[in-house]
């Protein structure tokens, strides 16, 4: 149990590869009575090096722009509560559960880290309610929507060129 927590927290902790817009997950989180977090302490004695930078707030590109290329670059694209590999809500959780079930290359944003960008995301897709879910530059839906075209097969076919393209690419 230890050693499966650990490797999941320094999964979140080390990153992802730089080609994947994944996050880290930021903020703190108990587990077993043992309270965990991932923010650095604003400071004042810490060094501008290391003090913890967002490479949304210090790039030029607005919201809407980085929310419109992660849609358009990403074959299949998720903002979500969490990250694929520790998701904070049910409803992500099953969204990545089904998509991981085709074996495609998924991009995912933490819509927890970012008040702005989860508004962003909103008004690009006019959808509410999170996890939400693109495929080839189309907004799919949420989790529900996700089971329902898993369900009837429609999810394969959308997929199928991802999978094709994915397995040539290797």
């Amino acid at each position: 149990m230890a050693r499966s927590l650990s490797s999941m927290l320094l999964k979140g902790i080390a990153g992802l590869p730089a080609t994947r817009p994944s996050r880290i997950v930021f903020g703190s989180f108990s587990h077993n009575g043992m309270r965990f977090s991932t923010t650095a302490p604003n400071d004042p004695d810490t060094h501008e090096d290391f003090k913890p930078t967002n490479k949304l707030e210090s790039s030029d590109l607005s919201l809407n722009d980085v929310v419109e290329q992660d849609v358009k670059e990403n074959p299949v694209m998720i903002y979500m509560k969490g990250v694929p590999e520790f998701p904070q809500c049910g409803f992500s959780s099953l969204a990545v559960r089904v998509l991981k079930q085709y074996n495609v290359p998924l991009a995912s944003r933490n819509i927890l880290e970012d008040p702005e960008l989860k508004g962003a995301v909103k008004t690009f897709s006019h959808w509410p309610t999170f996890p939400q879910i693109f495929i080839k530059g189309e907004f799919i839906g949420g989790s529900d929507i996700i089971l329902n075209l898993h369900q009837s097969g429609e999810l394969k076919e959308k997929l199928k060129d991802v999978t094709a393209s994915q397995e040539k690419s290797e």
